[in-house]
């Protein structure tokens, strides 16, 4: 380990923050982004997020949504949210924490653990921007997807 959290997780931080950075920019729901990326693919930037990380967020992303024939969506999120809206990498963050607590409580394997949390009714909490779900404790956002509920 160097720095303050496992290379790996890090990683996943960049794999998830790059999730979200393709679907506001096609605005999709981030269910149907890890669709069209695909576990290959997803695996692909989990893989090599080191590497990417030190490109440009904008061109990494238009490879992507070019190579999965990612097309505009109506979802909008960000333009119908009444408050600030939090980062790409704010959410990216969220996300890494759920996913993390999944593999840990589940003993799963992280990619698989990535495609649960985002086909999780959860999901659908975190992108609503107007509501506080999102920065809710990552324990209650982890026990929401285990519980199948929210608290």
């Amino acid at each position: 380990m160097t720095g303050r959290e496992e290379r790996k997780d890090n990683d996943l931080f960049f794999t998830c923050s790059l999730i979200e950075y393709i679907a506001r920019k096609t605005k999709n729901r981030r269910e149907d982004v890890v669709n069209a990326l695909g576990k290959e693919s997803v695996a692909k930037i989990y893989n090599l997020a080191d590497v990417y990380h030190s490109d440009n967020i904008d061109r990494v992303s238009e490879d992507f949504i070019q190579a999965a024939g990612i097309a505009e969506g109506t979802f909008d999120n960000i333009s119908t949210a009444r408050y600030a809206v939090p980062s790409h990498w704010d959410i990216g963050k969220v996300y890494k924490r759920l996913i993390l607590g999944i593999v840990r409580e589940k003993r799963m394997d992280v990619i698989d653990a990535l495609f649960a949390a985002y086909h999780s009714f959860v999901s659908d909490k975190i992108q609503d921007f107007n509501s506080s779900f999102y920065y809710d404790a990552p324990q209650n956002i982890l026990n929401a997807f285990l519980d199948g509920k929210i608290e």
